[in-house]
């Protein structure tokens, strides 16, 4: 176990650098939050996986001079999968010797302090999420998979593998009915559910450590951002108008494990949308390129 969180904390550390990359990058305006959406998949994915290969170009590479060092795992006959090592504690890693006696006691005792509090929030989060789709098990169908309930304040999108848009009452009857389960069904098409709950979970596993909370806050927001820009890609300018009424008009409210109509700053999206231009094919494809550099630049392990 203590082996283990050696390593975890390690990935922790390396998942708060890339992500702190990525909050710089979020403050560029001119890129669509559609594809900031897909950098927030990087500091996740260093969080959750240990091993990677090395890339001469890398964040990992610069730092390396510094602060890191990078231990290969596995040597094959294409590449190396290496693991990035912040700590440094250790004078071999397979097992773990450190280089201090006393640091074995402080991440065997540090270990079991970590799963007790991870399995603690992760059973909470499981229960929350039960007793929410329990509570909405009598909402009213209006048609297919659009329910309405008074027991919500904000239009969202509660399940994963059956997915039900359920509506407040006073959406009942809004003439603004088609933006909102439009706005919805882009979440579903978009697998956000599934997303938003594998974000949750890794900040429970990475409780200890602060920046994961401070991404999954900010992926949140940006999460529904993107959704608002899927859904005015598919609008004629002349609706956004009329969609960015149908947000004011929502109620907001909190929503764990969903994904809210009204989910996010009512102000920021309002001028997300009302500013809003379609991508064009060149402007997709140089974006595209951007993330592709980025990503290789985030994932990759400094080369041995």
């Amino acid at each position: 176990m203590g082996d283990l969180f050696y390593w975890l904390f390690n990935m922790s550390i390396v998942g708060a650098v890339t992500g702190l990359a990525v909050v710089l990058i979020r403050l560029i305006k001119r890129i669509p939050r559609r594809w900031i959406v897909l950098l927030w998949a990087i500091p996740f994915l260093r969080f959750l996986i240990p091993l990677g290969v090395g890339g001469k170009y890398s964040l990992m590479s610069l730092l390396s001079r510094f602060a890191t060092k990078t231990v290969v795992v596995y040597e094959g006959d294409l590449t190396e999968y290496t693991a990035t090592n912040v700590i440094q504690a250790a004078k071999n890693y397979f097992p773990i010797t450190y280089k201090v006696d006393l640091l074995a006691d402080v991440f065997r005792y540090a270990a079991l302090v970590w799963i007790i509090v991870a399995a603690a929030l992760i059973l909470a989060m499981g229960i929350l999420y039960a007793v929410t789709l329990s509570e909405l098990r009598d909402a009213e169908q209006l048609r297919g998979s659009i329910y309405c309930s008074p027991k919500i304040t904000t239009p969202a999108v509660y399940g994963i593998l059956r997915p039900r848009i359920i509506l407040p009452e006073f959406c009942r009857d809004s003439e603004k009915l088609d933006l909102i389960v439009l706005h919805e069904r882009r979440h579903i098409r978009r697998l956000d559910n599934l997303w938003r709950i594998l974000a949750f979970l890794t900040a429970a596993i990475h409780w200890f450590n602060p920046a994961a909370w401070l991404f999954l806050k900010l992926y949140l927001a940006d999460a529904e951002l993107a959704c608002d820009e899927s859904v005015l890609s598919k609008l004629p300018a002349g609706e956004h108008k009329r969609y960015a009424h149908a947000l004011l008009n929502a109620r907001e409210g909190k929503v764990v494990f969903a994904s809210a109509f009204g989910g996010a700053k009512v102000r920021t999206r309002i001028e997300r949308i009302l500013s809003y231009k379609k991508m064009t094919v060149a402007s997709g494809i140089a974006f595209a390129a951007l993330i592709g550099a980025i990503a290789y630049f985030l994932l990759t392990n400094a080369a041995v």
